[in-house]
C-alpha cells in the first residue's frame, strides 16, 4: 500500500470503536460512518439502524454490465476489542505505529486492517473501470460482543449474492494462506438439579439421601466423550472432513505443538494425533462451570441443590434442534431416580460448511496463488462464527480467510500485523474480485 492509503487506514484505526464499552458507543458509530464514507467513494452506502449499533450496507456496481455480472458480498466488522491492560502495550493502541516492519494498533488484524484491504481492492478496481463484479458491503460494529444484527440482516435480505468474502481470519504458518471451509456451531445450557427440601447432616443422611452434586455429576457424565468421541446421539449428522481438508492438517502445527504451546494436558493418549479432527470436524462438550455446596469450607452436609453450565460445539452438518433434544434425553436418562432436573437452553448457533470443490473455492484458490505463490490450505475452524452460518444457510459459498498470524496478538496487547500483509491482503482480494467474474450465477 502507498503512503496515502496507509494514512487513510490510520484514520480508521485511530477511532476507539470498542463495542464492549458503552462509553465508546459514539466511537463505534463514528467508525461505521467512516466505513460508509469510504464505500461511497466508489458506490453507495448507508447506515442501517438496529437495536444496538448501526450496520453499514452498501454497493459498488460492476464497471460494465452490472445487471448480468456476478455479485460478491463482503463482510467485515469495524468494532474492536478493549485495549486493556493498557500498561502492557508498547505504544498507544489507537495510534498506529510501524516497528520492525510490523504495524501495531488495536484492530489492525481484527478486523479493521483486513476489512480496509478488501474494500480498498474493490474501490481501486472500480476507479480503474475494471471491477467485473457487483460488490455488496455488509459490515457491523458488534461482532466483538456477539451481536446478531448482521445475522438478522442476512436472514431478511432477499437479494443475496453469488459468493461471500470474509477477511477476518489468518494463517497458522507465515506465507501459507488458509481458507476456512467450515465452522462449528454452539449450544449453551444451564442445568439445575434438586434432590430435597434442604441440605442435611451427612453423618445422619449421607449415602441414604440423594446428593444433588452427585446427581449432577452422574447426569453430566452421560454427555462426555469416551475414546475421543462423544456419545453417538451427539454425533448425528456430522459431515466428515474431505480428503483435501484432512491433507491440510499435515501442513499446520501438529496437535502436540498446539497442546504444548497452550500448556494443556492431553485429554487422552490419542488427543494429540487427533487434535484437528476433534477440534474442527467433530462435536465436543465442555462443562464450563459447576456450583454446589460451600466450596472452600469443611461443611459436612448432603447437598440438595446444584447447578452447572455447559456448551456443545456442533460439527458441520449437525442441526441445533436435533442435538439439543439428544443432549436433554441423555441427561434425563442418566439422572438418578428422584432427582429433579431443570434444563434451560440459552440459545444455539448453527454450524457451517463450504464444499471445497465448489467453483467459488476453486477460483479463490487460484486467485490467492497469484499473490502468495501457493494455493491456500483448506482447513475447517473450531470456533463459531454466526455470520458464516447465516450466509451458508442462504446458499452462498464463503471464502473465509485472512492474513493474521499466531503472533499477531489478536484480542491481546500489542496487536500487530506485518506491513507487507496489508498489501498482500489487498492484492489477494483484488485477484478474488477478478476471478469471480467467471463465477456461475445463482
Amino acid at each position: 500500500m502507498n503512503a496515502a492509503q496507509l494514512e487513510e487506514l490510520w484514520d480508521l484505526l485511530r477511532i476507539p470503536s470498542v463495542s464492549a464499552d458503552a462509553s465508546h458507543a459514539a466511537d463505534v458509530r463514528r467508525a461505521g460512518e467512516w466505513v460508509r464514507d469510504l464505500v461511497r467513494t466508489a458506490g453507495e452506502a448507508e447506515l442501517v439502524e438496529t437495536s444496538r449499533q448501526p450496520l453499514v450496507i452498501g454497493e459498488i456496481p460492476a464497471s460494465r454490465d452490472a445487471a448480468s455480472a456476478p455479485t460478491v458480498l463482503v463482510y467485515g466488522h469495524f468494532d474492536v476489542q478493549p485495549p486493556a491492560p493498557i500498561d502492557l502495550w508498547d505504544s498507544d493502541p489507537f495510534e498506529p505505529e510501524i516497528r520492525d516492519d510490523w504495524v501495531f494498533a488495536r484492530g489492525i488484524a481484527d478486523d479493521k486492517g483486513q476489512l480496509y484491504s478488501v474494500l480498498r481492492a474493490a474501490i481501486d478496481l472500480a476507479n480503474e473501470g475494471a471491477l467485473p463484479v457487483n460488490v455488496r458491503v455488509a459490515s457491523d460494529g458488534e461482532e466483538e460482543i456477539g451481536g446478531d444484527s448482521i445475522v438478522e440482516w442476512v436472514e431478511r435480505d432477499e437479494r443475496g449474492a453469488d459468493v461471500c468474502i470474509i477477511f477476518d481470519g489468518g494463517m497458522e504458518r507465515r506465507d501459507i494462506p488458509q481458507f476456512c471451509t467450515g465452522t462449528r456451531g454452539l449450544l449453551a445450557f444451564d442445568l439445575f438439579v434438586k434432590t430435597g427440601a434442604r441440605d442435611l447432616h451427612s453423618g445422619m443422611y449421607g449415602n441414604a439421601a440423594l446428593n444433588a452434586i452427585h446427581a449432577l455429576m452422574q447426569s453430566l457424565a452421560a454427555l462426555l466423550p469416551r475414546d475421543g468421541r462423544l456419545p453417538e446421539p451427539l454425533r448425528q449428522g456430522i459431515i466428515p472432513a474431505t480428503p483435501e481438508e484432512q491433507e491440510g492438517w499435515s501442513m499446520i502445527p501438529s496437535g502436540a505443538e498446539m497442546l504444548g504451546e497452550a500448556g494443556a494436558t492431553p485429554y487422552d493418549d490419542r488427543a494429540a494425533d487427533e487434535f484437528w479432527l476433534r477440534t474442527t470436524a467433530e462435536s465436543s462438550v465442555d462443562v464450563n462451570g459447576i456450583l454446589g455446596g460451600k466450596p472452600g469450607l469443611r461443611n459436612t452436609t448432603t447437598v440438595t441443590s446444584a447447578e452447572a453450565n455447559f456448551t456443545i460445539r456442533l460439527a458441520p452438518g449437525q442441526e441445533v434442534d436435533a442435538i439439543r433434544a439428544a443432549a436433554e434425553r441423555l441427561l434425563r436418562e442418566a439422572a438418578p431416580a428422584g432427582a429433579e432436573l431443570d434444563l434451560r437452553f440459552d440459545g444455539g448457533t448453527p454450524a457451517s460448511v463450504v464444499d471445497p470443490r465448489s467453483p467459488a473455492i476453486q477460483l479463490g484458490l487460484k486467485a490467492f496463488e497469484k499473490v502468495f505463490g501457493r494455493e491456500p490450505l483448506l482447513v475447517r475452524g473450531g470456533g463459531t462464527l454466526p455470520i458464516m452460518a447465516a450466509v451458508t444457510g442462504k446458499g452462498m459459498p464463503v471464502v473465509l480467510t485472512g492474513v493474521a498470524l499466531p503472533e499477531s496478538s489478536v484480542h491481546s496487547p500489542n496487536e500487530k500485523l506485518p506491513l507487507e500483509y496489508l498489501t498482500k491482503a489487498r492484492d489477494a482480494a483484488r485477484e478474488l474480485f477478478l476471478a469471480f467474474s467467471d463465477l456461475p450465477r445463482r
